[in-house]
C-alpha cells in the first residue's frame, strides 16, 4: 500500500512538471523566433556539430563536479554545480524534484545524459514568463547553457506545429516530409522511427522531456545509447 501511495505521489509530481513544461513551450513561441527559420530535418541536422561541441564543454563542467569520479553526480555535487552556473533560481525542493525526475534509471545519481536534461529543465523553468520582455528573457542563465538549450527549444517549436506544447505524430511526420522541400524529405519509415524514439508511452503525443532525451541521442554523443529510456 505504501509503495502504491509513493508511486501515486511521484506520478502526480511528474504530471505537474509536464504541465509546467507544456505551458512553457506554448509561451516560448513568443520569444524564440528562431524556430521559424527551420524548414526541414536537414536544417536541424546542420545544427548537430555545433551542439556536440557545446555539449562537450558541458561534459567538462559535469566531470569537474563529479568529485568521486564515479560517472555520476549526487544532489550535493549538483547544487554546487548549479551555483557555479548561476542556475540556482529554483527552490531546493524544486531542484530535488527535477533530480528525481531525471534519474530515469533509478541509480541514485545523475549520469551525464541525465545531467543535460536536468540543466535544460532548470534553465527553462527558471526563465521569465512571456510577460517579461525579450531582453529580460535573454539575460537568464550563462551563455554556455543558453547557446545549447535555446536551439533545442527552437527545434521542438519547429516540430510543434499546432503550438500546444506537445508533439503529435501527424504533425511531426508532416513537418519532416515537407512537400515544399522535396529534396530534403525524410522517408516515411524514418519519420515513424524518429517519433517512436520520442514516444516512450506510445500515446501518440510527446512532451518536451521525452523529446529532449531523444534529441540528445540524435545529436550523437559518445554515450548516446544511454539516452533512450522507457
Amino acid at each position: 500500500m505504501l509503495c502504491c501511495c509513493v508511486n501515486s505521489e511521484s506520478n502526480k509530481k511528474y504530471a505537474e512538471l509536464d504541465a509546467k513544461l507544456e505551458r512553457k513551450m506554448v509561451e516560448s513561441r513568443k520569444y524564440y523566433p528562431g524556430h521559424q527559420s527551420l524548414k526541414s530535418m536537414d536544417s536541424v541536422i546542420m545544427m548537430f556539430p555545433k551542439l556536440r561541441e557545446e555539449l562537450r564543454n558541458i561534459r567538462n563542467v559535469f566531470e569537474s563536479y563529479d568529485q568521486d569520479g564515479n560517472g555520476t553526480i549526487d544532489m550535493e555535487e549538483l547544487k554546487k554545480c548549479l551555483e557555479e552556473l548561476k542556475l540556482m533560481s529554483l527552490s531546493e525542493e524544486e531542484v530535488k524534484g527535477l533530480y528525481g525526475w531525471c534519474d530515469v534509471d533509478g541509480s541514485k545519481g545523475i549520469q551525464f545524459n541525465e545531467f543535460i536534461v536536468l540543466l535544460c529543465l532548470i534553465y527553462l523553468l527558471a526563465k521569465p514568463s512571456s510577460e517579461s520582455t525579450t531582453e529580460e528573457s535573454r539575460e537568464m542563465g550563462p551563455k554556455l547553457v543558453e547557446s545549447i538549450f535555446d536551439p533545442i527549444v527552437e527545434v521542438f517549436l519547429f516540430l510543434d506545429k499546432d503550438g500546444k506544447g506537445k508533439l503529435n505524430k501527424a504533425d511531426v511526420i508532416k513537418t519532416l516530409n515537407n512537400e515544399d522541400y522535396p529534396l530534403e524529405r525524410s522517408p516515411k519509415h524514418v519519420t515513424n522511427m524518429r517519433f517512436e524514439e520520442m514516444d516512450w508511452g506510445r500515446k501518440g503525443k510527446v512532451g518536451f522531456r521525452e523529446f529532449l532525451f531523444a534529441f540528445m541521442s540524435w545529436v550523437g554523443l559518445d554515450d548516446a545509447d544511454g539516452y533512450m529510456c522507457g
